[in-house]
């Protein structure tokens, strides 16, 4: 169905769909926040694309004023036209205003370097950062900025709390991975998520977990003689965030495990437990909401981040890569 909005987050998910255009060959405009103030929904920097058909994917505003920018999105590409729009305060579209009083200036490029973009997208999925900078013609107006790879979460467990973990974690916008000893949790998770649920052998199965600082590792086992080697692994590793489910007693009883198997004492407290914002839940579906929330709150830090900005909105902009 045409002219719909597909609220996608981060920017791999517009750079994937923009390689999906481009490999068909279709038009397609990008747009960028390049100017910010006050309570906006989006960070500076946030893409979006439209398609000549009217599709959008990812927003600037979460909906008030989407579908505005869609329709200037369209002429751009009717018009082949770069332009800035100014939303909000200042703004010489009075009805057209932000419900949080700030401002809003979008960059819509219907002719954006596919090159540049396309080697972007090959960072992140690389999971290294990628950076785009936008530009005048004039070197004084450019904004640069950097995007994270997206965080990922690795989940080990099995039963009711690792299923319904799994699922919200990938409702919540995570790359999600999953291990398990159970087939039968294997199948419900392909079922339900189209995830494919590494096999988990034995306690002391050889794991190779690929965790780096912008992704996060749970334990979630009732069992947790199957949490050793794995938790060993894990704190070895950069992985920004270490979580196992339990209460507080057998969160002490694993850390003396894993002293006793020789891991560091740093290493050792940085695995939080119990994992959960919320403690002593008995609900599997709460208890995966409290662990989502605790990732998101490990999270919270901007996935993208403007690494230079100079003059004012850029009026011609086009695209460069990072030569850093």
């Amino acid at each position: 169905m045409p002219d719909q909005i597909t609220y996608t987050e981060h920017a791999q998910d517009v750079l994937e769909k923009a390689h999906e255009l481009i490999s068909r060959g279709d038009h397609f405009a990008l747009i960028t926040s390049v100017d910010i103030k006050g309570g906006t929904a989006r960070e500076l920097g946030s893409l979006a694309l439209v398609t000549a058909l009217g599709d959008m994917f990812g927003y600037l505003s979460n909906g008030c004023i989407d579908q505005d920018i869609r329709l200037n999105a369209l002429r751009c590409l009717a018009k082949k036209e770069r332009k800035v729009v100014h939303y909000g305060e200042g703004s010489p579209f009075p009805d057209l205003t932000l419900p949080c009083g700030g401002k809003l200036k979008v960059l819509i490029d219907p002719e954006p370097d596919r090159q540049v973009l396309m080697a972007a997208l090959d960072d992140l999925v690389a999971r290294r950062p990628a950076r785009l900078i936008f530009h005048t013609s004039q070197a004084a107006q450019t904004l640069e900025v950097e995007y994270r790879p997206k965080p990922k979460v690795t989940l080990a467990g099995r039963g009711a709390v690792f299923r319904a973990t799994t699922k919200l974690a990938q409702l919540a916008g995570f790359d999600v991975s999953c291990i398990s000893p159970d087939e039968d949790d294997a199948t419900a998770l392909k079922d339900a998520c189209g995830l494919t649920v590494h096999p988990l052998l034995s306690p002391a199965s050889a794991i190779d977990l690929s965790l780096d600082q912008w992704s996060a590792f749970l334990t979630l086992f009732h069992d947790h003689s199957w949490e050793p080697a794995l938790l060993q692994r894990a704190v070895q590793t950069p992985c920004h965030f270490i979580g196992a489910l339990g209460s507080q007693k057998t969160h002490e009883a694993r850390k003396a495990v894993l002293l006793a198997m020789g891991c560091e004492p740093a290493d050792v407290e940085r695995i939080h437990g119990p994992v959960g914002l919320v403690p002593s839940l008995r609900s599997a579906d709460l208890i995966a909401v409290a662990v989502t929330a605790e990732l998101a709150a490990a999270f919270s830090r901007s996935q993208q981040v403007v690494t230079g900005q100079k003059g004012s909105t850029c009026q011609k902009p086009v695209f460069e890569p990072s030569t850093g």
